[in-house]
């Protein structure tokens, strides 16, 4: 009986997820008559036909569609097992491929870089940020190893662990007359004046949640791609923001930004480490948690000193 090889399923992947057999073959870094011959040897083993070939191109076919799905995951725990091989030894040895959003990489990776080189100095990372869903897909398809992302994340295939609780901040221009001690209820933002990332971003999804008399007006106007672009409008007085107190030391660092708490129960997001359930390295994504928090403190605490200091208990009197 011939058998399927992995080979046969990771270019039938690959075409899956490009539908163009020019762009799936260097994917995969072959010929394309190579990539269509085992595409071919692929359904008469299977005695489907998985793809309908077309002038204007290709498409999957009801069975090409659910052998593609059935493919990703025996990719994927065929990497799992390679991986169970390579690092059955020491913990955090050898390329971890790690993804991580926008809205925590570049304000987390410089603090917990070198602390995972001290610790684990046989660790390769190879970064990959991204949105959410993105990593998630990415994630579960093997590409990924871990995600860190503000959680929860959906997926009955996926275990997390949570780190760390991020506060929101709300920053506003600052002006003579205001007081700084004083903490906004939500209810008294202005939906209209809220500026917001454009769609796909989590932080964006947050916001409305916890706001949630926003008007209308507020979900369709102004969306950015960072938080460097919202963080100048607000500094230029066109509205207002939620920030993650992780982000506040980086991007407040203009005197006409002023940052104010909420009242209790004050928002926040939770940040943590997604991967897949299947995966053998556990230990490894564990070690790598508590990189992050011994670079964060003791407390976790997501704020460097100097920031934090604004903020220090008794800083603030309730509104």
């Amino acid at each position: 009986m011939t058998m399927i090889t992995l080979r046969q399923l990771r270019y039938f992947d690959a075409l899956a997820r490009h539908l163009h057999f020019g762009r799936a073959s260097e994917a995969v870094a072959v010929s394309q008559p190579a990539l269509s011959m085992q595409i071919r040897e692929l359904e008469a083993i299977l005695g489907v036909a998985l793809v309908e070939r077309r002038p204007a191109g290709i498409r999957l076919t009801a069975e090409g569609q659910e052998i593609a799905r059935r493919a990703r995951r025996i990719l994927s725990e065929a990497r799992d097992l390679l991986d169970y091989g390579r690092h059955a030894g020491e913990v955090l040895s050898g390329p971890l491929r790690l993804g991580i959003i926008p809205s925590i990489a570049p304000y987390l990776l410089p603090r917990i870089l070198p602390a995972l080189t001290r610790a684990h100095p046989q660790a390769e990372l190879q970064l990959r940020e991204t949105l959410t869903q993105a990593l998630v897909g990415e994630l579960q398809q093997g590409e990924l190893d871990v995600i860190l992302a503000a959680l929860p994340v959906a997926g009955a295939d996926l275990e997390t662990c949570s780190l760390f609780q991020d506060k929101f901040l709300l920053a506003v221009q600052s002006r003579p007359d205001l007081d700084e001690r004083r903490r906004v209820d939500p209810r008294d933002v202005d939906g209209a004046s809220l500026l917001l990332l454009e769609e796909g971003h989590c932080l964006r999804d947050q916001a409305l949640n916890y706001c949630e008399g926003l008007r209308p007006a507020a979900r369709t106007g102004f969306g950015a791609t960072s938080l460097s672009t919202v963080m100048q409008m607000v500094a230029a007085g066109y509205g207002v923001t939620l920030l993650p107190e992780l982000c506040a030391s980086v991007e407040v660092r203009d005197e006409r930004v002023a940052l104010l708490r909420f009242q209790d129960p004050q928002p926040q997001r939770t940040v943590g480490l997604v991967w897949r359930r299947s995966s053998p390295r556990k230990r490894d994504f564990e070690a790598l948690g508590a990189c992050i928090l011994a670079a964060l403190g003791p407390a976790g605490q997501p704020l460097p000193p100097p920031v934090a200091e604004i903020f220090a208990p008794g800083s603030h009197a309730d509104a």
